[in-house]
């Protein structure tokens, strides 16, 4: 059975959709970590290095359910074999076996929170030729400024994705920080891409967030201020993570739901 969370009202359940090894060294997604850096990220996140020294990362989405209500899916996992991410990721994915196990159907899903559009996020979003939402009686939620730029995150996307999610009259584009139902919203947190947005849940007395790939590594929980090769705009990254980081550790505890760490829910 998938690994769940309760907060209050608010069941959150991680579902793995595949894990394997990253396509480059760690040492040069993460150019600037030093040794005691990663001696301290292994600590946090032991499962994350093979015997032979590679990057092994999990792919993960989360389902967040209020009682027995419509279900909220943040983001759509690496997706079948002919998914876009096909060319790096261990596919085909299994996050349809991993929503049986969990007790939700796809009609259940009624919001897609895609964190960003790079193709381990979006897998089981579109699916099949022609291309139809997976997910039939969803809302599929998207920065604005994601949708601006997405030629530049992947020529495809315009046709592969956004097109039929606009057919199906299931795209909804939003615009910054975006409340979604009562204790849980959106966040932007640019730079990773330019629309990467993340998702707060407020049960009162404690807090949980999908981070996206706000931080895809334990060693940038270890050192917030280091970063990616891979992000867009590294500096405005590096502010939305030390920002949003920061701000969280100050107050009520916090647990980070993450899609690439080995353990889904890692307190801050």
């Amino acid at each position: 059975m998938p690994l769940s969370r309760i907060l209050g009202s608010i069941t959150v359940t991680a579902l793995s959709d595949g894990e394997g090894p990253f396509f480059q060294p760690r040492e040069e997604a993460f150019p600037d970590a030093t040794p005691e850096h990663w001696r301290a990220a292994d600590r946090c996140d032991p499962a994350s290095t093979t015997a032979d020294g590679r990057w092994w990362l999990s792919f993960r989405s989360f389902a967040l359910r209020v009682g027995d209500g419509p279900v909220t899916l943040v983001d759509a996992g690496i997706g079948p074999v002919d998914s876009p991410a096909a060319s790096w990721a261990p596919v085909p994915g299994r996050l349809p076996e991993e929503l049986a196990a969990a007790g939700i159907a796809p009609a259940d899903v009624r919001t897609v929170v895609l964190t960003h559009l790079h193709s381990d996020h979006i897998g089981w979003a579109v699916t099949g030729a022609p291309g139809r939402p997976w997910f039939p009686n969803a809302d599929y939620l998207v920065q604005r400024a994601e949708l601006d730029t997405m030629e530049t995150i992947n020529p495809g996307l315009p046709a592969g994705l956004v097109a039929p999610l606009r057919a199906a009259g299931q795209l909804r584009v939003v615009d910054g920080d975006t409340p979604l139902t009562p204790g849980v919203r959106l966040l932007s947190t640019p730079g990773h891409t330019p629309g990467h947005q993340s998702v707060l849940v407020d049960a009162g007395d404690e807090r949980l967030l999908f981070t996206g790939d706000l931080l895809v590594h334990a060693v940038q929980l270890v050192e917030p201020t280091l970063a990616y090769a891979h992000e867009v705009d590294p500096e405005a990254a590096r502010r939305s993570r030390t920002t949003l980081l920061r701000d969280l550790a100050g107050g009520l505890p916090t647990t980070l739901a993450t899609p690439h760490l080995n353990n889904p829910f890692t307190p801050l």
